[in-house]
């Protein structure tokens, strides 16, 4: 050591010049003992940097780690002069790579060089034993490869939400008003509401001099119009144009209603994440919610704590104003939510459904005094402001006069006109409402207006122009804003109903706007969309059976529902009524006639009720009274492992309202990701061959996404995707299921055999109640279907022993199928 050519003497001429660290990066699960874990890196990406040396193997994207070999990828060694920095060099190398496909040791080797220990140099040959957060890590979010999966599967197999509908040829950006986003965002009526208070600011509605103006566009117009399939990311677009252009509007009613169970049943979206990005880009403009009473945003009664705790998070999330009703106007089952509403500090928005016709002296079930009795009875509950809720565009012009009128006289509260424009004559009911003293009117942007949609905002705005009683709205940023929905409305033409709008037969059947487009939807599903005009006419026959109802949702899916079968059956209300027939009614009518959605006005008809609930007790009294209290702390560890993480109270509340749409929602988020960051053509159809686009997935986080090839498809039926991702390539497999083996069909039931129970309609088998062996009565419940949204029990026709089950819950069925035999 000494010789001249390396000059060490002794130990003294050994001197440190720095610090290296080498850590090992393998294909180890630390989480499962270290583990080697091996297939296929669909993705991989190492650092480098000054002080920073690897030294790799045969890492790539593509490789394939066997089982047989060391389960190296590289060696990463880190320099520095002194050591903390070279744990820091050596960190953010670790945090830079990216490993996908396989699991490895990576979360593990960071928590190791950042560990105070490690970094004190006062580790042991004991210390990872004796350090169990070393290997107890969140599983990677891996949000790019999820949302590349997602692009894979619909290229090849399309999206199943469009599939067989007609396609939408734009695919460029919807044109967003241009405006200063520098210039600070003007107060708006959610300021004022916060420095008066809910009664002071009912006040000052009551003494506003000009008609105050709800934009429903954001939920009940694309509800009405284009069954409820907006998506959140054309939301978020124009969000801030309203913040900077619109601050003079009452509200944005944009939450509540159909659009929390569709989001995650078919968008694929979290509701709650809706309300709150829109609440951060819009903070000035209040924001108003439908709220079903005991009903919440469901189609039956939950309990009061469910009630409860659904209410407070809505408010904490952003909502102001909660528009509460009951589908049955029956008081008390508002009482819950509107106690719950008044106690988060928002507006008590109470509604009375209007039905019937107040100009008609032979309709006396719904008469004037009638609607004047709900409304006192509301304002002494607390109710800051009164909404009249014409669901189905029912309250003519004159009739709107002589209500609000009437209405202004025997209260002291502000009252909110919303309606339906289904007949077209709605914005002359709005403007005679506004005649004598109306405070809030509902309306849509123009390209969403109209038909079971709200009047058109922009015109209505210029029918009151120079008269007493006109906005300080802009018409031309009206304007601007409504081409941006104009635009966007060309995405959604899978979802358009051609049969729009309905006329004057809409004062025969009754139906609801926001139900009209659902509607026609599930019978197009269900096969029956060239009987559309049947179904209408069914629709007011089953109305005329229940009693003559109040319909909104739930009941009025009860009533679809109920129309559907009679259809689909060929049934009249006589063949209902005569009792001679074992029929398996849909769930949301025996639901409805058992009174678990209520009390209906005058009670339901001693015929329907024994052909639907055969002898079964009515529940008497108010539902939720009667339900046990939810137990939110089982909810919340039963969907944990769903989330594979503890889930937050608002996840715990989705799940409680909806638990199997929520068990898939989380199924397909695990699998994708959020896909609501996808611009709406990708994601109802994918990429196009060279499209490139740039995918935001957080504040500063961008996928520059370019669609390049599909490869052939192999033998078992995968075919490979090829993208870009940020310039590198990416690739993912996905099975071509029009290249599966092909299933043999399931068996058709023989109609002429009392012994082979068939299914009725086409849908999902929910519930399986028996098995074979099992000795059933006759009616005895046998497994439940679902086909949008729609629960049909099937009904052993005959006693026996059941013998052969083909089916089982999860499984698709066709109508006409063979489900099990009874012997």
């Amino acid at each position: 050591m000494a010789d001249p050519g390396i000059m060490i003497a002794s130990q003294n001429d050994v001197q440190t010049h720095g610090y290296a660290i080498q850590c090992r990066v393998t294909t180890e699960d630390a989480a499962n003992g270290f583990v080697p874990d091996y297939g296929r890196v669909a993705h991989y990406r190492s650092a480098a940097g000054m002080g920073i040396r690897l030294d790799a193997g045969t890492a790539f994207s593509g490789a394939v780690v066997f089982p047989y070999y060391d389960s190296l990828l590289v060696k990463v060694t880190a320099w520095a002069r002194r050591f903390q920095d070279a744990t820091m060099r050596m960190e953010r190398c670790l945090q830079e790579f990216r490993v996908r496909g396989v699991k490895t040791n990576l979360p593990f080797l960071i928590k190791l060089v950042m560990h105070p220990t490690f970094c004190d140099g006062q580790c042991t040959t004991r210390f990872i034993d004796q350090t169990p957060e070393l290997i107890e890590s969140a599983p990677s979010r891996d949000r790019a490869t999820k949302v590349l999966a997602f692009l894979a599967e619909t290229i090849v197999n399309g999206n199943r939400l469009v599939k067989d509908r007609p396609r939408s040829i734009r695919r460029s950006r919807a044109p967003v008003p241009t405006m200063d986003a520098l210039v600070p965002v003007t107060d708006g009526t959610r300021q004022r509401l916060k420095t008066l208070g809910p009664d002071e600011f009912a006040c000052w509605i009551r003494g506003h001099k000009a008609l105050l103006l709800t934009d429903t566009t954001f939920r009940d117009a694309h509800q009405s119009l284009l069954a409820t399939r907006m998506r959140t990311y054309d939301l978020l677009q124009i969000a801030d144009v309203y913040a900077h252009l619109c601050s003079d509007l009452f509200s944005l009613e944009m939450w509540g209603g159909a659009t929390f169970d569709t989001s995650m049943r078919f968008l694929k979206e979290c509701p709650w994440r809706r309300l709150t990005e829109l609440r951060e880009r819009i903070p000035n403009i209040l924001f108003q919610m439908l709220l079903r009473a005991s009903n919440a945003v469901g189609y039956t009664n939950y309990p009061d704590n469910i009630v409860k705790a659904f209410v407070r998070e809505a408010a904490d999330a952003g909502i102001d104003v909660f528009r509460i009703f009951d589908a049955l106007n029956w008081l008390p089952n508002m009482r819950v939510a509107m106690e719950a509403a008044l106690e988060t500090g928002a507006l008590c928005e109470a509604a009375v459904c209007y039905t019937g016709d107040i100009l008609n002296p032979d309709r006396t079930k719904y008469d004037l005094k009638y609607y004047v009795h709900l409304a006192k009875e509301l304002e002494r509950m607390g109710a800051h402001i009164l909404a009249i809720k014409d669901m189905a565009g029912l309250c003519k012009p004159y009739a709107a006069q002589l209500l609000v009128e009437t209405l202004k006289q025997e209260i002291g509260i502000p009252v909110h006109f919303h309606t339906h424009d289904t007949a077209g004559t709605q914005v002359g009911a709005v403007l005679k409402s506004a005649e004598v003293g109306l405070d809030i009117a509902d309306a849509a942007m123009a390209p969403l207006s109209g038909g079971t949609s709200q009047p058109n905002l922009n015109t209505l705005l210029e029918a009151l122009r120079f008269t007493r009683r006109q906005s300080s709205l802009d018409a031309r940023h009206l304007g601007d804003i409504s081409e941006y929905w104009r635009a966007v409305r060309e995405f959604y033409t899978p979802f358009e109903t051609p049969v729009l709008p309905a006329g004057a037969d809409l004062y025969e059947h009754e139906m609801p706007g926001g139900q009209y487009t659902n509607l026609f939807q599930q019978a197009r599903s269900l096969g029956l969309a060239d009987s559309w005009s049947k179904i209408c006419r069914a629709y007011a026959e089953a109305n005329q059976m229940l009693g003559d109802i109040v319909k909104v949702t739930p009941t009025s899916k009860a009533v679809g529902d109920m129309a559907l079968f009679m259809v689909g059956k060929n049934l009249t209300a006589k063949d209902i009524l005569d009792g001679n027939r074992d029929l398996a009614f849909p769930q949301s009518v025996i639901d409805l006639v058992s009174g678990k959605m209520g009390q209906a006005v005058g009670g339901f008809p001693e015929g329907i009720r024994e052909s639907v609930l055969r002898g079964e007790e009515p529940l008497q009294g108010r539902p939720g009274a009667t339900l046990p209290s939810a137990d939110f702390d089982q909810a919340a560890a039963t969907i944990q492992p769903l989330l594979d993480r503890e889930p937050s109270h608002r996840e715990t509340i989705s799940y409680l309202l909806y638990p199997r749409v929520f068990e898939d929602f989380a199924v397909d988020q695990r699998k994708y990701g959020d896909t609501s960051v996808l611009p709406t053509p990708v994601f109802l159809y994918g990429l196009e061959p060279a499209e490139e686009i740039a995918v935001d997935i957080e504040p500063g986080k961008t996928l520059i996404i370019k669609f390049l090839a599909i490869g052939e498809p192999h033998a078992d039926g995968q075919r490979t995707v090829f993208f870009e991702l940020n310039g590198q390539p990416r690739e993912v497999s996905v099975l071509d299921r029009s290249r599966e083996p092909g299933t043999p069909r399931r068996p058709k039931a023989d109609g002429s055999d009392n012994r082979q129970v068939a299914a009725s309609m086409p849908g999902l088998v929910v519930t399986m109640m028996v098995q074979p062996g099992d000795v059933v009565a006759k009616g005895q419940k046998l497994l439940m279907l679902e086909a949008m949204k729609m629960q049909t029990t099937i009904l052993a026709e005959q006693a026996g022993k059941v013998g052969q089950v083909l089916v089982e819950a999860g499984m698709q069925v066709d109508a006409g199928d063979l489900l099990l035999t009874i012997e």
